[in-house]
């Protein structure tokens, strides 16, 4: 089987302009995903990079070069040239859903969400809309601090934005609606802060249903008035009760057309239930260590898809970025 392994950021989605401050990231994804995959007996993997990155020896994996003036051209040929597409990009902007799209169009399998399921995780308002339908707790979203009555501290990110990308904090509900009056906040969403442990779940999704990898746990940070996403340790708890499946199971059936990998990320107190913050129907960081912290290979249970296979955490596996993204 030949997989086309496609990463936004090191792959050419970036050709033409400055690379991003989150280039690690998307590193440390990519070398994931292939390392994973070619350790697959009767894998291939094929993928795309800029050609302005190192391109490392693999065996298993073929890398082609692109850049801006032929990058529609190569994505195109590795795309003819694959049996299945894995890839990691944006949300926002719709780009994620179009690459879903593409290759449903070219009739090749697509290891990753279905465009509707996409549609719906890239928009926070949507999903927090999707899943108060299903009685899934997670943060309200408002368009404007002005609609906000509870006093709190409020949170302002865009509504398709990924990670801690553009999240601000203010100390109260007047600062931000004194904010909001000198700023332009169009497409922007404003929440109530919620305090509590900011973990992350790794899955996998198949037609409604979800296997809950690993519960991990995230820095995240506020400095400066400014969120930041500084690192995640995978399989950093164990999920004695059964209550972050049970959650991942929830939102799965929510969201049907999630598939394959999905993170999820939530705010966990001591006493109150976990609270969904947002959906990623993709890879996140956190999978860069699931390989090492779980007893299997998670592109191996990705592959079996819709079959869901066992799969235990071993120990738990520290990623370090540093960065507000």
């Amino acid at each position: 089987m030949k997989v086309f392994v496609y990463e936004f950021v090191t792959g050419g989605g970036c050709a033409g302009t400055p690379l991003p401050p989150f280039l690690a990231d998307g590193e440390l994804m990519w070398r994931a995903l292939l390392d994973d995959l070619i350790a697959i007996p009767g894998v291939e993997a094929i993928t795309l990079r800029d050609e302005r990155l190192a391109r490392p020896r693999l065996a298993g994996a073929r890398i082609v070069a692109t850049r801006a003036s032929t990058f529609a051209a190569d994505f195109r040929a590795c795309l003819e040239d694959a049996d299945a597409v894995w890839s990691v990009a944006p949300e926002s902007g719709g780009i994620l859903e179009a690459i879903a799209t593409e290759v449903l169009a070219a009739g090749k399998r697509l290891l990753g969400s279905r465009p509707g399921g996409v549609r719906v995780a890239a928009s926070k308002t949507a999903t927090a809309r999707r899943l108060a339908e299903y009685g899934v707790a997670a943060i309200p979203c408002y368009t404007s601090p002005h609609f906000m009555e509870e006093e709190c501290a409020v949170v302002m990110k865009p509504d398709d934005g990924a990670g801690c990308q553009d999240t601000l904090l203010f100390a109260s509900v007047a600062k931000a609606q004194a904010w909001s009056r000198q700023h332009a906040t169009g497409g922007c969403i404003f929440q109530p802060y919620v305090a509590g442990d900011a973990l992350s779940l790794s899955l996998l999704c198949a037609d409604g249903q979800a296997q809950l990898l690993s519960v991990n746990r995230q820095v995240v940070e506020a400095r400066d008035g400014r969120f930041g996403f500084h690192g995640v340790t995978v399989n950093a708890l164990a999920d004695l009760d059964g209550r972050f499946a049970d959650l991942a199971s929830q939102v799965a059936a929510a969201i049907p057309e999630l598939w394959g990998y999905v993170g999820i990320d939530l705010i966990a107190g001591t006493a109150a239930p976990p609270i969904v913050v947002e959906v990623n129907p993709r890879p996140t960081v956190s999978y860069a260590g699931l390989r090492a912290a779980l007893d299997c290979n998670p592109a191996q249970r990705l592959l079996d898809l819709p079959a869901f296979t066992p799969c235990q955490g071993r120990r738990a596996v520290h990623l370090e970025t540093d960065h507000a993204h």
